[in-house]
C-alpha cells in the first residue's frame, strides 16, 4: 500500500513536471512567434523602403514629364485666351452691356 501511494505520488509528481515544461515551452513558442512577426514585418518595411528608394527617380521623372505636358497644354490655353480676348474684347465688350441694358 506504501509502495502504490509513492508510486501515485511520484506520478503526479512526474506529470507536474511534464505539463510544467509543456507551460514553459508554451511560453517560449509564444515569444518566438511574436519575434518571428516583428523580425518580418521589419523585413518587409525595410524591403519596401529599398523599393521605394529604386523606383523615386524615375516615378519623379515621370511626374516632371507629366507636369511640363500639362504646363505646356495650360500655357497654350492661357496664349489662345489672351489672343481670343485681344480680337474680340471690344465685341464681347458690347454684348455684355447690350444684354445688361436689356437692348
Amino acid at each position: 500500500m506504501q509502495n502504490m501511494v509513492k508510486q501515485i505520488v511520484d506520478m503526479d509528481r512526474k506529470a507536474r513536471e511534464i505539463t510544467d515544461a509543456a507551460q514553459l515551452e508554451k511560453v517560449q513558442t509564444e515569444k518566438d512567434i511574436v519575434k518571428k512577426r516583428e523580425d518580418i514585418r521589419a523585413e518587409y518595411l525595410e524591403r519596401a523602403r529599398h523599393r521605394i528608394a529604386m523606383n523615386e527617380p524615375q516615378e519623379r521623372a515621370a511626374a516632371e514629364e507629366a507636369w511640363k505636358v500639362s504646363a505646356k497644354k495650360y500655357q497654350e490655353l492661357a496664349q489662345n485666351l489672351d489672343e481670343a480676348y485681344a480680337n474680340q474684347s471690344a465685341q464681347w465688350i458690347q454684348e455684355l452691356v447690350s444684354r445688361v441694358i436689356g437692348a
